[in-house]
């Protein structure tokens, strides 16, 4: 039994060695000795960060000046014409025309906004104007996270059904037998598994930006991770680091570089191999780090990153594979795992082809899972109708929480919009590269967008707000305009590893997992993409620059 005095050999000597220093120091030592032990440094969890992020946000609003561009929009309420809105927020109408555009300095065919490539207001060149100062006060802390909530809303819809799917799967037995057959078969291959997931992920992310809907392929993935002795952050890195390496690498992806190339006024296939072997070497590289670090906790469970953390992601997410009813692998648990495996399946397809988003990827899941329920109610092992509800509320509660990680990661973003202060930072970046030549250009574009990720974590967001402004400035030092392209997928990517206001809180609250963990395994992929991109930006400025 595990208590006080349960220690290794070494943890003894050292509480002897305390001990002993107690017991020798004078009255007025004895408490400082026990104020070492007792305060110890706890890195603050996702909550307390975004919450200190959101105070921090109201308080630029302070001091950074509000400002705002002009926006163009087509299709306002259905219209077939340009709503011009100008910083002030006075709107008018005018005809969709490429004089129009052509005009305002817009420099993107017409096309791209009558098509629907380009939906959200497009910022127009040259027309920042200062603006009366909104700050924030000590109410838009709390407000603003409500606010984002409630925008989040068809996230978190999807993310509570998906915990239920998986609480219905769990309680049916399916996982546990699954796992049996899984583990038997990939024994002393179990990299091959990590590295298809990879594989698939950098894809994805490439072709159409896989990552917000990975966050359903964790209760999948977590626990034959877990049985084929692995940890969480190899679970985080298969999943969430890969994904990410694809869309920073994006080849196609609609929701970043074709977004961005449309608002730049280019095609999007200018530039489109050197995305391609970016997408190669990245895939390579981060595929690569991750066998390094899989074999270096094979050979040493204690390496982990996050092994003081094992006991409490095991209790989440490992199965107990020797509490089944009578062990068999019954054609009612076969069919409940292949529905499970085919509604992300099904996911995957409605997001590429049939423009589905969060609401049909809801509606989706939960078709699926009341199929399940029914199944489960069936056979020698059947689930009665009230286990089955309890468990699909006590797994849609046990995401509860990653649900309102990403309410509060939008709150930051609505109080900086809603201050005004992301156009102003905007106008600043420009200010700050002009006049810039040749590499320094292209490097000092890196870091802009770099910084911009943190502010604005949206790929198409920081597309069409950013590119119509930046991308001209290409013109002007003779750089091609898909080398800024290059340079915002680049710079904001690095950035959206670590940024709080992105995606990746709510994924280390999935797996309770200690940001300071993820930030030590992940600094090395963010190096190699700004150190990557970086020359790879200055040799396409050696050789397509004027």
């Amino acid at each position: 039994m595990r208590g006080p005095y349960h220690m290794k050999g070494s943890q003894m000597e050292k509480r002897q060695e305390v001990d002993s220093e107690v017991a020798a120091a004078p009255p007025e030592e004895t408490t400082s000795v026990k104020t070492k032990r007792r305060f110890k440094f706890s890195f603050p969890s996702a909550f307390t960060i975004l919450f200190l992020l959101t105070i921090i946000a109201v308080i630029a609003t302070h001091f950074v000046p509000a400002g705002a561009y002009s926006k163009i929009q087509y299709g306002v309420d259905g219209s077939k014409e340009f709503t011009l809105t100008q910083p002030t927020g006075e709107t008018k109408t005018l005809p969709a025309e490429q004089k129009t555009l052509d005009d305002l300095g817009v420099k993107i065919e017409i096309d791209k906004f009558t098509s629907g490539a380009l939906t959200k207001p497009v910022s127009v060149p040259g027309t920042y104007q200062r603006l009366e100062s909104k700050p924030a006060g000590p109410v838009d802390v709390f407000t603003s996270m409500v606010d984002g909530t409630i925008e989040a809303i068809d996230v978190i819809v999807f993310i509570l059904v998906l915990g239920g799917m998986i609480g219905v799967v769990r309680v049916s037995g399916a996982f546990e037998s699954g796992l049996v057959a899984l583990t038997k078969k990939t024994k002393g291959r179990e990299f091959v598994l990590i590295f298809l997931v990879s594989v698939f992920m950098v894809v994805g992310g490439s072709l159409c930006g896989l990552e917000e809907e990975a966050v359903a392929f964790y209760p999948i993935l977590c626990p034959i991770f877990l049985a084929m002795g692995y940890d969480s952050i190899i679970c985080v890195g298969a999943i969430f680091l890969a994904g990410s390496m694809g869309t920073t690498m994006s080849t196609v992806n609609p929701f970043s570089v074709v977004i961005a190339s449309n608002a730049a006024g280019i095609p999007f296939t200018d530039g489109l191999w050197w995305r391609v072997i970016g997408c190669i070497v990245g895939g390579a590289v981060v595929i690569g780090y991750l066998h390094w670090y899989a074999r270096k906790i094979k050979a040493d469970p204690t390496f982990s990153y996050t092994y003081t953390d094992k006991e409490e992601f095991e209790r989440q997410w490992k199965i107990p594979m020797d509490h089944t009813a009578d062990g068999r692998f019954s054609w009612q648990k076969k069919v409940i795992l292949v529905l499970f495996i085919s509604a992300f399946v099904l996911m995957v397809i409605g997001v590429m082809k049939l423009g589905w988003w969060f609401p049909q990827m809801a509606a989706s899941f939960l078709a699926l899972t009341i199929l399940m329920m029914f199944i489960a109610a069936t056979g020698s092992e059947r689930k009665n109708e009230k286990q089955l509800v309890d468990a699909f509320s006590a797994g849609s509660a046990s995401l509860v929480a990653v649900s309102l990680i990403i309410g509060l990661a939008r709150g930051i973003n609505k109080i900086l919009n809603d201050g005004q202060i992301s156009d102003t930072m905007l106008e600043g970046a420009t200010e700050l590269v002009k006049g810039m030549h040749g590499p320094v250009f292209v490097i000092m574009m890196l870091f802009v967008f770099f910084l911009l990720g943190f502010v604005v974590p949206s790929s198409s967001g920081l597309a069409v707000l950013s590119m119509p402004i930046l991308a001209p400035l290409a013109d002007s030092v003779g750089v091609p305009r898909f080398v800024i392209v290059c340079a915002y997928q680049w710079g904001q990517y690095a950035m959206l590893y670590l940024a709080p206001t992105g995606l990746v809180m709510a994924t280390l609250q999935m797996l309770d997992m200690k940001f300071s963990h993820w930030v030590r395994f992940v600094w090395p992929m963010v190096v190699f993409v700004l150190v990557f991109g970086g020359i790879c930006l200055v040799l396409q400025t050696l050789i397509y620059g004027v």
